[in-house]
């Protein structure tokens, strides 16, 4: 939806079908979810790697690797294929305009004609377990890695260790929080705009930031950083 989002800055007409609305739910309901439960294997990949080091290898063995991998696109497409499913069923009537710059759920709600009491019950209940689950799952394995660091006598050691996790906290607070008050209130409580600012952190602040959150603490990448500000060619 990006892209789609673009390109209806310069263009007059925005116009998007039914069926290319339902597509672009669809996907945006199972990437959402499935980055959700991407940030949750990487908060279990550090808390194992903080505090089982030795096991490290094992715990986090290409195969586990590819199991944490299949369960979050599979949860992503239970969740997409139970939303989705949910606004295909409504009647639309007349009126036809989004109230967002892409295909969002709520927005399709206040379109349609019929009964959405089903329809909120579902965005309900998949988004707090799609949120909470994970939340509860990263606050834990943060627990843990936050007990390990204290026990370290070093200084040095505990900063170098919690700096490890430092950007995968900083992408969690922004996507989750972002989500979060964009979906677990009632409909009546927060705005429609509100609902735009808050959704576009996670489907653009968030992914525009990733490279930047992970690359930086790469050796070649602040090098380069350290000479781009010094004036220096590379």
């Amino acid at each position: 939806f990006t892209p789609k989002m673009l390109i209806n800055f310069t263009s007059k007409r925005n116009i998007i079908s039914y069926r290319g609305c339902m597509t672009q739910l669809f996907f945006f309901c199972g990437f959402g979810i499935s980055e959700c439960y991407m940030l949750t294997s990487m908060a279990y990949d550090r808390y194992v790697a903080i505090c089982s080091p030795l096991l490290y290898n094992v715990a986090m063995s290409p195969k586990v690797c590819s199991i944490l991998m299949l369960g979050s696109y599979l949860m992503a497409f239970l969740g997409a294929m139970a939303n989705t499913g949910c606004v295909l069923r409504l009647t639309f009537c007349d009126a036809n305009t989004v109230n967002h710059y892409f295909c969002d759920i709520l927005p399709l709600l206040h379109l349609s004609c019929s009964s959405t009491y089903v329809n909120e019950l579902v965005i309900f209940i998949s988004v707090g377990i799609d949120i909470i689950v994970p939340s509860v799952t990263i606050f834990v394995s943060y627990g843990f890695i936050l007990s390990s660091i204290l026990r370290i006598s070093s200084p040095e050691g505990r900063s170098k260790t919690f700096s490890t996790c430092s950007s995968h906290i900083f992408a969690v607070s922004l996507y989750f929080g972002s989500g979060a008050f964009a979906y677990l209130q009632p409909s009546s409580v927060g705005s429609m705009g509100e609902g735009k600012i808050s959704s576009v952190f996670y489907t653009n602040v968030v992914p525009l930031m990733n490279p930047f959150i992970y690359s930086l603490r790469n050796k070649d990448v602040k090098f380069a950083l350290r000479k781009t500000r010094s004036g220096r060619t590379f």
